[in-house]
């Protein structure tokens, strides 16, 4: 079947020619299909009141439903399969009053080891992620210590104009790096147009991030799929060292530290992206998932047979039971979601990195800093 299309004619060098230019129209839909400004900050608002919910008092805790366990557990159809099967099997039991043969044979059965098994890899699996989470987090705030280190020393050393383009230019290198994070791994919700574009007209310094003149030389770059605008300009900061250490307003010493800084910023920025494209084995996880699938069902149906038959029935030992089947689904799929969760803590979930505030911190900190008086 034939379509008509406007692709031009010309072969190959048509075809590219007009890949070239869709280029940028396919750039702008991706970014405004991911969350706008106001969108972002609502979920770091979110974010925010969860992280201060840590100490209330245990009654408070249990009545919450955002940020928590339950909300993954009400939508795992494994969960309610489970469910199913126990309360199917004990409707059956409840309506006969003989003991079926199949109890004595259930009853030689430890379906216990497969669950201790089960408990061993989840709870690895957890300490896995959360530690890949902890390190992440340590890769944000490092960020931010190295640009406080560099906006306290180009304060106190140098012009007053000198000091202000460098620190534009690393604050601009911090919010780019979050935007390029959407080139690999699960993608990042943070846009240039939503957020670079908001910090760059709206920030705490006296100017702009960056100036019309210095967005055009970094156009060449696609900064919401790509990395590489954070890197030209983390060369851009230690373009503007070595040219203040030629003007004579730093020494050797100055210029060195100032180098160290900016490249363990990169570093920082290096292990956020690095952590980001390798993910926990997928085959790890398809084996847990499938241990979850195969446990849980089994577990139901040892449970419903061991709640009693005939005349053993009874109706509080079956809510009692079913209780203790719904507690271990939320064991095996709740511990299954804190781990997945942590993969990606720069995507739009609630658990995720306060990004925002990361970057509006930062920014507040060398603003107070470059506008710093004795007198």
């Amino acid at each position: 079947m034939t379509t008509n299309c406007d692709v031009p004619s010309g072969g190959a060098d048509g075809a590219d020619a007009f890949m070239a230019s869709t280029k940028p129209q396919l750039v702008q839909v991706e970014a405004e299909t991911r969350p706008d400004f106001k969108e972002l900050k609502k979920i770091e608002k979110k974010r925010r009141e969860i992280l201060l919910r840590a100490e209330l008092p245990f009654w408070r805790i249990i009545m919450f439903w955002s940020g928590t366990c339950l909300k993954e557990i009400a939508s795992d159809s494994l969960v309610w399969l489970t469910i199913s099967i126990y309360v199917g099997i004990r409707i059956y039991a409840n309506r006969i009053d003989y003991v079926p043969e199949s109890v004595e044979m259930l009853s030689k059965t430890n379906i216990g080891i497969l669950g201790g098994f089960l408990s061993f890899f989840l709870v690895l699996f957890v300490n896995q992620t959360n530690g890949r989470f902890l390190d992440m987090y340590g890769f944000s705030k490092a960020c931010s210590g190295r640009l406080q280190d560099i906006a306290g020393v180009a304060r106190a050393q140098l012009p007053p104009e000198v000091g202000q383009k460098l620190v534009r230019h690393f604050n601009a290198a911090h919010v780019a790096g979050y935007v390029g994070l959407n080139a690999i791994g699960m993608g990042s919700p943070y846009s240039k147009t939503f957020f670079f574009d908001h910090y760059n007209a709206d920030n705490k310094l006296v100017t702009p991030l960056l100036t019309p003149e210095e967005l055009n030389v970094l156009s060449h770059h696609d900064m919401d799929n790509s990395g590489l605008c954070m890197k030209e300009l983390v060369t851009w900061c230690q373009m503007d060292v070595v040219q203040a250490r030629k003007d004579g307003y730093l020494d050797s010493y100055q210029e060195k530290f100032m180098h160290s800084k900016i490249l363990d910023f990169r570093a920082a920025m290096d292990g956020m992206y690095d952590y980001t494209d390798q993910p926990p084995h997928f085959f790890y996880i398809h084996f847990l998932v499938l241990l979850s699938a195969l446990y849980l069902p089994l577990f139901a149906i040892d449970t419903a047979y061991a709640a009693g038959w005939g005349e053993d029935k009874n109706i509080g030992l079956d809510i009692l039971q079913g209780l203790i089947v719904f507690l271990q689904c939320v064991f095996v799929v709740g511990l299954r979601s804190l781990a997945t969760n942590m993969i990606d803590p720069y995507g739009d979930d609630l658990e995720d990195l306060s990004v925002i505030n990361y970057v509006e911190g930062t920014l507040e900190i060398c603003s107070t800093i470059m506008n710093a008086r004795q007198q």
